[in-house]
């Protein structure tokens, strides 16, 4: 009896503790110096949480991870720890790379995170982005990172299906059926760019309200002016695959 108060007393510590994280919004930003015309800025707007937790610490440090591979111009991401070092090393190559090649192009990157949602189970944080850093236009995406709600840790694509297998099947007819493709047609024939002519899942998802969130960024699926796509499927119809509830 002893044993079974503690566990409860244990269960109820954790989920008072979920409940009661918090985010503070901070930003982030920078710009070259006496360079008007062109020059270099960036901007980060992101939500960092607050409370002192393990699940808190994991949950800052996936957000920041993937911000910096983002926000690089090279080979791999800067060698950076923190925000205020990121947005530097940004600066930084811009001034290096306008010095070696008399460039006369402006840089610009801006990512902007906030939460999608939250449950006792998950939470969803977007970081909607955008960056040029020069050629014939800049690029606009979305990630999402989804994570377990009581240790932080991020919970990948494959992870959040029962059968991932079955889910695609049904994705594909919800997909077919949304963007007015005959069931038994191939799936670029109506002048999308799947690749080896089959559908596939995309590789950004999210919960939201009304739905669990099928999204497509620009290039994954089609020509850069055909944009992103996307596809809403009730959690009704999520029942039989999804593993989060």
């Amino acid at each position: 009896m002893k044993n079974n108060l503690l566990i409860f007393l244990a269960c109820l510590a954790l989920t008072s503790c979920t409940k009661e994280l918090k985010f503070e919004q901070k930003k982030y930003e920078k710009k070259t110096q006496n360079d008007t015309k062109n020059g270099a800025q960036i901007t980060i707007d992101i939500p960092v949480m607050i409370t002192k937790s393990v699940a808190s610490d994991s949950i800052n440090k996936a957000v920041f991870a993937a911000a910096k591979e983002i926000v690089y111009v090279g080979e791999k991401p800067y060698a950076a720890d923190n925000y205020s070092t990121l947005i530097n090393s940004f600066i930084e190559s811009y001034t290096s790379f306008k010095k070696e090649n008399s460039y006369k192009i402006g840089w610009i990157a801006e990512i902007t995170g906030k939460i999608i949602y939250t449950s006792d189970a998950i939470l969803n944080i977007e970081l909607n982005h955008y960056s040029f850093t020069g050629g014939a236009h800049g690029y606009a995406g979305r990630r999402s990172l989804i994570f377990d709600a009581e240790t932080g840790k991020t919970i990948a694509n494959k992870s959040l299906f029962i059968d991932e297998k079955a889910f695609k099947k049904m994705a594909e007819t919800k997909f077919k059926n949304k963007y007015k493709i005959a069931i038994d047609a191939p799936i670029n024939s109506t002048d999308f760019m799947f690749e080896n002519e089959e559908f596939q899942l995309p590789q950004t998802y999210y919960f939201t309200k009304n739905g669990f969130l099928l999204y497509y960024n620009v290039y994954e699926i089609a020509s850069y002016a055909q944009g992103n796509f996307e596809v809403l499927i009730p959690y009704t119809e999520m029942k039989p695959y999804l593993k989060i509830k």
